[in-house]
C-alpha cells in the first residue's frame, strides 16, 4: 500500500486559510481591562505639600516626642563602631541608641550580612555618639 502524497498536497493547496480570532480578542480585552485597573489607581494625586514636616521627617519634634537619641536596630547585630573605636558593648538586643546629631551631621554604615553598623560622628560627639538602649 503506498501512500498518495500528491493527493495530500493538493487539498492542501485548494483549502482557504481559517483564521480564529476569537483568542486573540480574549487576550487583547483582559490586558485592557487589566491597563484600566491599573491606570484608575492614582497614587501619584498625593502632593508632599499637603503633608506637615512632622509628617515627613521621621526626627522626633517637640510633639512627638523630645529624645535626643534614635533606635537603630539591625538583625544580627555584632558590632558598632564610632570613629574605629569599638562601642559594641553598649548593644542591646540587637539595637545601639544613636544621638541625633550624629543622624544629622554623621554618616551611619549599615550592613546586615556582618552584622555591624559603622558611624563616623562629629569630634565634638564622640562620647555621646552612641548609649545603649533603654529595653
Amino acid at each position: 500500500m503506498s501512500i498518495d502524497t500528491q493527493k495530500f498536497k493538493d487539498k492542501i493547496e485548494h483549502q482557504t486559510p481559517n483564521i480564529n480570532l476569537v483568542p486573540l480578542l480574549d487576550v487583547i480585552f483582559t490586558i485592557m481591562i487589566f491597563l484600566l485597573v491599573l491606570l484608575s489607581q492614582h497614587p501619584g494625586e498625593t502632593q508632599l505639600d499637603e503633608y506637615s514636616p512632622e509628617q515627613i521627617s521621621a526626627k522626633p519634634t517637640s510633639s512627638t516626642g523630645d529624645s535626643e537619641y534614635y533606635l537603630l536596630p539591625l538583625n544580627g547585630l555584632r558590632k558598632v563602631t564610632v570613629n574605629g573605636v569599638d562601642k559594641s558593648s553598649m548593644i542591646r538586643q540587637g539595637s545601639i541608641a544613636v544621638h541625633t546629631r550624629v543622624m544629622d551631621e554623621g554618616q551611619i554604615t549599615m550592613d546586615s550580612s556582618t552584622g555591624t553598623i559603622t558611624i563616623t560622628a562629629p569630634p565634638d560627639l564622640l562620647d555621646v555618639a552612641v548609649k545603649a538602649p533603654v529595653v
